[in-house]
């Protein structure tokens, strides 16, 4: 049986969308009047659809709930949608995640920091790992990273949320980018659009 958890958010956010299960355990999103229900499972996947392609990532609900929370409802909101990836460093790590394409934005789902879930079962042990950007400890907000190869020294430091299940031609593509100064792609890398599946091995 897949167990579920409803999150209600009626500060926030400006718009508001539900999130339902179609017989086929994916997910959709409709409006709601006025706020935003979403509805955690197990497990569960997002595809980043970039100008580069899609990236498909499972999302690790039940080890770190706070922080797939937000990125599920950040996601949700459109909160991510034509946003940039704005460093870029190959061989360590793609960041994204700030509506400002600075680096210095973004918030999350409560408006404020929220603290880190570190796990010691997850690891940054992988390309296509998944992790919260931070500027210190409990700093998470929206930002958000994905690591090109194994980057132990992050272990411990950097709530580990999801991973890339589908889509590592995407990321080869993305590390190959050529960046400029503060690590920026000189060519736009951009997430055009989220879309949330109820099941990791949807389509």
């Amino acid at each position: 049986m897949i167990s579920t958890r409803s999150i209600l958010h009626d500060e926030f956010f400006s718009f508001s969308f539900f999130l339902v299960l179609d017989s086929d355990k994916q997910a959709k999103v409709t409006n709601q009047s006025n706020r935003l229900v979403l509805v955690l499972l197990d497990n569960m996947s997002v595809t980043l659809h970039t100008n580069l392609g899609d990236i498909k990532c499972e999302i690790f609900c039940d080890e770190v709930p706070k922080a797939a929370e937000n990125f599920m409802a950040l996601c949700a909101s459109g909160y991510y949608d034509g946003t940039i990836f704005h460093r870029n460093i190959k061989g360590f790590m793609i960041q994204g995640g700030d509506p400002t394409g600075t680096g210095k934005g973004g918030t999350s789902i409560w408006g404020k920091k929220f603290n880190d879930e570190i796990r010691e079962s997850l690891k940054h042990n992988a390309r296509g790992i998944l992790s919260m950007a931070n500027s210190g400890a409990n700093t998470n907000g929206s930002q958000f990273f994905i690591t090109y190869a194994k980057q132990p020294h992050l272990n411990g430091l950097y709530t580990i949320f999801g991973k890339v299940i589908h889509g590592f031609e995407v990321l080869d593509i993305m590390e190959k980018t050529p960046t400029g100064p503060g690590d920026r792609p000189l060519a736009e890398i951009r997430m055009n659009r989220v879309t949330i599946h109820a099941n990791p091995l949807a389509g």
